[in-house]
């Protein structure tokens, strides 16, 4: 491939920012990169492996021959680099490294390639990034987009099983494929967000995209980079936001991956009580060493500025936050305290999201994190993580404990209704009903419902609205929006042929209509992350299984009150208190028939009376359906 050439990407800035932990911008550095050297085209490589005594490059370019082309040390920064005349786009390599210790050697593929072959095979692509965006709209409104008093409803989704072209052999559809669908479908459901499970190249398809190997390589099993784009560019061009799911908190350990790159555990912990994951089988990140932590923090803010994308869902946070986390007595090593907080990672998390935030103003980073670990979603100056916003996962499994009992024992159940309130707004939440409540023999949401199947879907609907009427945003996995009954398999496309049944048709019509609500009405949202928005009307009714609320905007013109009915009995005369008088308005009641349910109802609203109840000055009267919840509006 002609002589060792001397051009490089890094100055010696580069290489101090890089070893210090704060270059941010490595994926322009690292990596293949087709550059132009005194003018001659060529591939410029570079790849961090400190601990290797030689680095060749290996390729369809020489034959896949592992030792003719060896990489140049770079100083004593522990970086290989080497340009390549007259090798470019869509040229095939690997790394084969020779590690210093026990004559251990290995074919890795890039950890910066920004694209791979499809598995199982593993080489990583000369690629570009190159691509002329139509979204200019979309980015210079988006902040008024992901705002948290903005609505945010969130359609959660697997790409590979979303829909599948049965006629050739099954196959998922590709990213260009799947963009004028996918706008179509979210935007007649009126969802303002999709959020993907991870897109970013993982060997195992059944992994659902969470044991990730190419972290900068969008899945080959769709398309080309430039195909993702096309995907998020449709659905910003359509007014959607696009959130990806991100996996910091562990990797795989697949021979070409990131694992053991260098014949030393480079990106991982080298104690397996700190570097290795019992329950996943899996490596975890060393958040202590700084160059780790200027790869995945550049890798955050890789997708955000080449992929345009408006979100990062950070997986699995409380696993980096707990040292004995899923680990026994014994299994796992105290902080420097004696604690069992992860130092390193909270750090680490701060650090991102600062980051994030600080190049990115109008994006959300929304964390995973199950436990109660204080100040998830609040400013790192307080205290915090620094997260925008928290998943909140007790309200998911109270909510879901409560709806899949009879409703004839909901009564001694209703503090798992209420209790959210205690917590509701120590965090800015997203209210989620995710793939993980769809799988493993948890059956889905249909499945998890109690009674004959009008009941099944009765219970649905009102969970859905009981969703919408809490304070927080939004977030719902694929085929909840219909019912599907099976579970979620990720190597099979949803039943789209339900929706072609009454019932599932009816419940696809209520959650189109619940994000019509939710956008329309400020007070739905505008509050969401705020106790101001937020009161009971009356939530000690365990006896009957009703809870009332009201939802209040930054303007104090419009209430909506909602009304919840959890048991299959209509409530005839119904009396609650009202915070003013006149006329409420019904505007949304699951129990509509278009929706599938029996049409009962207070024919378009009820008049208040001066009779004080609840604490409150007036009173009406109301009907209210079998497993049911009504939204009705004052306005002043």
């Amino acid at each position: 491939m002609g002589s060792h050439e001397t051009a490089s990407l890094l100055t010696d800035n580069d290489l101090f920012l890089f070893n210090e932990g704060s270059h941010f911008q490595l994926y322009d550095k690292l990596g293949a990169h087709v550059v132009n050297h005194e003018g001659v085209s060529g591939t410029q490589f570079a790849v961090w492996a400190p601990n290797a005594a030689q680095v060749f490059v290996m390729g369809d370019f020489n034959g896949w021959n592992k030792h003719s082309d060896p990489l140049q040390p770079k100083g004593q920064s522990g970086i290989w680099e080497r340009f390549f005349p007259g090798m470019g786009h869509g040229t095939l390599y690997k790394y084969h490294i020779v590690s210093r210790f026990n004559d251990y050697r290995v074919d890795k593929t890039d950890p910066f390639s920004i694209f791979n072959e499809i598995p199982p095979k593993t080489a990583s692509i000369v690629w570009n990034l190159d691509y002329q965006w139509g979204d200019q709209g979309w980015m210079t409104s988006r902040r008024q987009r992901n705002a948290l008093d903005k609505p945010m409803a969130i359609y959660e989704m697997h790409v590979g099983s979303w829909r599948r072209v049965a006629e050739e052999s099954n196959r998922s559809l590709s990213y260009r494929e799947l963009a004028p669908e996918l706008a179509d479908y979210l935007e007649r459901l009126g969802y303002t967000h999709v959020e993907f499970l991870p897109v970013m190249d993982h060997p195992f398809f059944g992994s659902w995209g969470y044991q990730i190997t190419g972290y900068f390589a969008p899945s080959g099993n769709y398309g080309t980079p430039q195909d993702l784009m096309v995907l998020v560019d449709t659905l910003h061009q359509r007014g959607i936001g696009v959130i990806l799911d991100w996996v910091p908190s562990h990797f795989p350990a697949d021979e070409h991956g990131l694992a053991f790159f260098d014949g030393t555990h480079l990106y991982e912990h080298a104690d397996p009580r700190q570097g290795y994951h019992p329950e996943w089988k899996s490596y975890i990140f060393n958040y202590g060493r700084k160059e780790v932590q200027s790869f995945l923090i550049s890798n955050a803010l890789f997708w955000l500025r080449y992929y345009h994308i408006d979100g990062l869902r950070v997986d699995a946070v409380a696993s980096m936050l707990y040292l004995d986390y899923a680990r026994k007595p014994g299994e796992w090593i105290p902080n420097q305290y004696g604690g069992r907080e992860n130092i390193e990672a909270i750090n680490f998390l701060r650090r991102l999201n600062e980051e994030v935030y600080k190049n990115h103003s109008d994006v959300q980073t929304i964390a995973e994190e199950s436990t109660s670990w204080p100040m998830v979603s609040r400013p790192n100056y307080v205290g915090g993580l620094g997260f925008g916003l928290k998943w909140d996962m007790g309200w998911m499994h109270d909510t879901l404990e409560y709806m899949s009992q009879d409703p004839i024992h909901r009564r001694y159940h209703h503090n798992r209704l209420t209790f959210r309130m205690i917590y509701a707004f120590h965090e800015n939440f997203v209210l989620p009903l995710s793939h993980d409540e769809v799988v493993y023999g948890k059956r889905s949401l249909i499945g998890k419902m109690p009674g004959d199947d009008w009941q099944k879907f009765a219970n649905l609907r009102a969970l859905f609205g009981y969703m919408y009427a809490q304070p927080g945003k939004k977030l719902l996995f694929m085929g909840g929006e219909f019912g599907q009954w099976r579970e979620w398999v990720h190597d099979g496309s949803l039943d789209w042929d339900l929706t072609g049944y009454p019932l599932h048709a009816g419940l696809q019509r209520w959650v189109q209509d619940l994000n019509r609500l939710y956008r329309s009405e400020p007070a739905l949202h505008e509050m969401d992350c705020e106790p101001a928005g937020f009161e009971w009307i009356d939530c000690d009714d365990a006896d009957s299984s009703t809870v009332t609320l009201i939802r209040k905007g930054k303007s104090s013109s419009t209430i909506i009150l909602v009304v919840c009915n959890f048991t299959p009995v209509p409530r005839y005369s119904y009396r609650l208190g009202s915070p003013r008088s006149g006329f409420w308005q019904e505007i949304l009641n699951s129990d509509a028939g278009e929706y599938g349910g029996s049409n009962m109802g207070n024919l378009g609203g009820v008049e208040t009376v001066p009779v004080p109840l609840h604490g409150r000055p007036y009173s009406l009267t109301i009907t209210l359906p079998p497993l049911s919840v009504s939204f009705f509006k004052n306005q002043e």
